[in-house]
């Protein structure tokens, strides 16, 4: 079963699903997808941020990155200062994890005047861990 697979039967406008996939697997499954639009089917994936690995995988969303997106979602920020007090934050390093999530494609910036108001255009985020495959040697030596 492939990830989207999973997706078939729920809602996916404004998920975000967060995968463990190699390049592979990801690849494979973005040639479905183009397949299934040649074939005039619609696709209602959810859009699908993956990573290679499960370190990597929390190495971006971790708690607190999860708070700044957490807080840009309900507290809608007009900046990132403003981000950085709701999360009780220094600016500088909110400034650089949301410039990261930027760079990713998770968050998007809009100019306002001399601020960028950063945007969480989901309402949820969903993350798939694998429990086969060759992730398996990062929870390995997560126990050790």
């Amino acid at each position: 079963m492939t990830v989207s697979d999973a997706f078939d039967e729920f809602p996916t406008a404004n998920t975000l699903l967060v995968t463990v996939q190699s390049d592979g697997e990801f690849y494979e499954e973005g040639r479905e997808a183009i397949e299934r639009l040649q074939r005039g089917e619609e696709l209602e994936d959810p859009d699908t941020f993956s990573f290679p690995s499960v370190d990597a995988l929390f190495e971006t969303f971790n708690p607190r990155t999860m708070a700044l997106l957490e807080a840009i979602s309900e507290g809608n920020p007009d900046s990132i200062r403003e981000t950085a007090r709701i999360v009780d934050r220094d600016s500088k390093n909110v400034h650089e994890e949301l410039t990261e999530l930027e760079r990713l494609g998770v968050i998007r910036f809009e100019s306002e005047g001399r601020s960028k108001r950063p945007v969480f255009p989901y309402e949820e985020v969903v993350i798939s861990l694998p429990f086969t495959g060759d992730d398996r040697s990062d929870r390995a030596a997560a126990k050790s």
